[in-house]
């Protein structure tokens, strides 16, 4: 088999799991109350660790592209869907272009950024360049999603969840604090205790 074939052999298994992350409940984990923590930038980081940029940005990608057919679809909550997918709206306004670029950015820079801090971090030991690198890979699925949506729909989206504008800020923060914590948590053992050991097999 050659290399080019086992690529994309890895490519898929990933993928397939990013799948199964996304479309069933194995990819969510209780996390404080009623928050849940997301198993979908697992497969992301690992992708980044183990086959680079390009691959971890493409990973990042197609869990977007399954994230937004979630929330166009199948939304788990449908009054705020308009943030993660045009297809809906809310007292009128469009979820349009940036509802993409929350769907689709944020994903993508998971990959590149996981990719690319672990390969400046790869001489050091594991617990800080697959660690490090998987915390702040998945870090900016949750920073930047919250923060677009805040950007581009603070007032609407406040509306749709029932809470004054001047609370927003405070929610994203628990959010962030709650969930993304978590999940960066879960990232970064996932390299030091995954990514490494399928590095050391392909190698």
């Amino acid at each position: 088999m050659n290399k080019s074939t086992k690529n994309f052999t890895r490519f898929a298994i990933l993928l397939a799991i990013e799948a199964v992350f996304c479309f069933t409940p194995l990819g969510s984990l209780p996390a404080i109350g009623p928050i849940v923590a997301t198993l979908a930038m697992i497969p992301v980081v690992v992708t980044a660790h183990t086959m680079g940029v390009r691959a971890g940005g493409l990973m990042g990608f197609f869990a977007g592209l399954f994230s937004f057919i979630v929330w166009s679809f199948m939304p788990p909550n449908p009054a705020l869907a308009f943030v993660f997918t045009p297809l809906y709206s809310f007292a009128g306004v469009s979820g349009g272009v940036r509802s993409l670029l929350i769907c689709f950015v944020p994903r993508i820079l998971v990959g590149v950024v996981a990719a690319a801090v672990y390969q400046a971090l790869r001489h050091k030991p594991n617990v800080i360049s697959y660690g490090v690198s998987g915390f702040l890979g998945s870090m900016m699925n949750t920073i930047f999603v919250m923060g677009g949506i805040y950007v581009f729909f603070g007032r609407s989206y406040a509306e749709a969840l029932g809470v004054g504008f001047e609370l927003l800020l405070g929610l994203i923060w628990t959010t962030v604090l709650t969930s993304g914590i978590p999940e960066a948590v879960i990232s970064a053992l996932t390299g030091i205790f995954v990514s490494s050991k399928l590095n050391k097999y392909f190698n």
